[in-house]
């Protein structure tokens, strides 16, 4: 049974009348998950979105037909559209801590979607068994601030199929979650799909997330459908050359290669050195006795579920979280807990980068303003040389001056992390800290981001690599720490860590780990 046809969809941005989506065509059968893939700009959640007859501002539909469930949805009214979103298809959109009302509870948000059919809260319970949810009254009253990411995202599917609709669109649900939480919830979306005879539509730039947990594969480029088949066709044997330069991006747990860091094994080349690091939010200890080292050259990846400490970890080193024990030691010289007891120098020689590039530029500040404003600030240059040094730092990082003139707004997400790795060289440190930096990244994307800070370290630059990818390791670390609990329960060179784990819990994140390698086994 067709639970959903998209007939010939084109959509235009109306300021300029150009093509966003282009004569699209997909027919999606009950009980199957079509995976929907594709770089950024390439058109994959505008087609998303418009399959719920949703236009964004600034772009219009001018062509197409789509059918859900026997109803074209595109000739319908507000009212009567507001009638079908829900009930015959739902979306789940990319971050559940957004899309939830902070001020209701569960109760309150899951009956809304079955609003006046008989056995509302019996249903919500039901559904919330099917999730992996507890479904009695305290539960129930909690509201999003009082869940874990991974509870809030199963809430969010929760709410999309407590409906029973035909037709579910899930938007990148998955991108900021950990392996294990990931895992579950692309399993808790197969099974859902099929128990419930649902079509699902599931949206991502992660193709190892596609090849597991979809049965069809349609592949975006430029707003077009290039290539669209079986999932184990398209994954292992892809006809498109931009499928398979997509597939040739992607990081696996066999892609690391031997390394030999500069100076390693000298306690003169720890550049980083950390011991005992303990940390606390009031009572409550998060941390306990970690020790780190990183060598000139060298990347040392924190690897932990959500949880773990990996950013609480992050947030210590660089002087950004109060309750702080230990030591922290940078070229042999001892930094105060907290940052701003630290000495301009001290700042300058370790830098941190964040996960989220738009979130930590100024939104009305030029990329060469932002540059040259934290060159200017460490003393490195003065206001006549700084542009010479924010123009010599852009092509570092492959970008061209031309940037320079551009807002945060201007630039894509792949530009936007290249301009705050920028920012971060442009002051000349001896230490980076990266903070799940390619996480939201297009495969090619970060393919470059790895590439760039690979060959950085041959400048004898220092990184900490904090991440929940256990592929992106394999590709870009020496060594391994992993964090549980707060505390360290493995480390070691990637190759032994990832070959040959001691600890349970580290055989557990691989294993929960969707390598592309993989593909060609059965997945369910």
């Amino acid at each position: 049974m067709t639970n959903i046809s998209v007939q010939g969809l084109s959509i235009i941005a109306t300021a300029t009348n150009a093509p966003i989506l282009s004569e699209v065509d997909l027919e999606l059968t009950a009980g199957r998950v079509l995976g929907l893939v594709g770089e950024s700009g390439s058109g994959k959640s505008t087609l998303g979105l418009a399959m719920l007859g949703y236009a964004r501002p600034g772009t219009r539909i001018t062509a197409g037909k789509i059918h859900v469930a026997g109803l074209d949805v595109l000739e319908l009214d507000s009212r009567e559209l507001r009638g079908v979103r829900g009930r015959k298809i739902a979306y789940v959109p990319q971050d559940p801590g957004t899309a939830l009302n902070p001020a209701l509870s569960n109760r309150v948000q899951l009956l809304e979607a079955v609003d006046g059919e008989p056995d509302s809260l019996e249903r919500v319970r039901g559904i919330l068994r099917e999730v992996g949810l507890p479904d009695d009254d305290a539960f129930l009253a909690r509201r999003p601030r009082e869940l874990s990411g991974g509870q809030q995202q199963r809430i969010g599917i929760a709410m999309a199929m407590v409906a029973n609709p035909a037709v579910v669109v899930l938007d990148e649900p998955t991108t900021g979650l950990d392996v294990t939480t990931q895992r579950m919830v692309l399993d808790l979306v197969s099974r859902l799909t099929r128990t419930h005879d649902m079509s699902a539509v599931y949206i991502s730039h992660d193709l190892g997330v596609i090849a597991h947990v979809a049965d069809d594969v349609a592949v975006m480029k430029d707003g077009a459908i290039v290539e669209h088949g079986d999932a184990d066709v398209v994954m292992t044997a892809p006809e498109h050359r931009y499928t398979r330069r997509l597939i040739a991006a992607i990081p696996t747990l066999r892609s690391y290669r031997d390394r030999v860091p500069t100076a390693t094994g000298s306690e003169d080349s720890k550049v980083f050195r950390v011991r005992g690091l303990t940390a606390s939010y009031g009572r409550v200890e998060v941390l306990h006795g970690v020790d780190v080292d990183v060598a000139s050259g060298e990347c040392v990846a924190v690897v932990g579920e959500s949880g773990s400490g990996k950013s609480t970890m992050s947030r210590c080193l660089i002087g950004l979280h109060k309750d702080v024990r230990g030591t922290i030691e940078l070229g042999g010289e001892q930094l105060r807990p907290r940052a701003r007891r630290r000495t301009s120098k001290q700042q300058r020689r370790m830098q941190y980068i964040f996960q989220n590039p738009y979130a930590s530029l100024h939104p009305r500040r030029t990329v060469g303003a932002s540059i040259e404003l934290a060159v200017r600030h460490f003393g490195l240059a003065s206001r006549g040389e700084a542009p010479g040094v924010m123009e010599r730092t852009l092509e570092r990082v492959e970008l061209t001056p031309a940037f320079a003139h551009r807002f945060p707004s201007e630039l894509s997400g792949g530009q936007r992390q290249r301009v705050a790795i920028a920012r971060a060289l442009a002051v000349q440190p001896e230490m980076l800290i990266c903070d799940e930096i390619t996480s939201a990244l297009d495969v090619s994307v970060q393919a470059s981001i790895l590439e760039l800070l690979d060959g950085l370290r041959n400048d004898g630059l220092g990184m900490l690599f904090i991440t929940h990818n256990l592929a992106v390791v394999s590709a870009i670390a020496d060594r391994v720490i992993v964090l549980q609990r707060g505390a360290v329960v493995e480390a070691g060179s990637t190759r032994s860590v990832l070959e040959q784990p001691t600890a349970p819990y580290t055989s557990e994140l691989l294993e929960n780990t969707l390598d592309l390698a993989d593909v060609h086994v059965v997945r369910r």
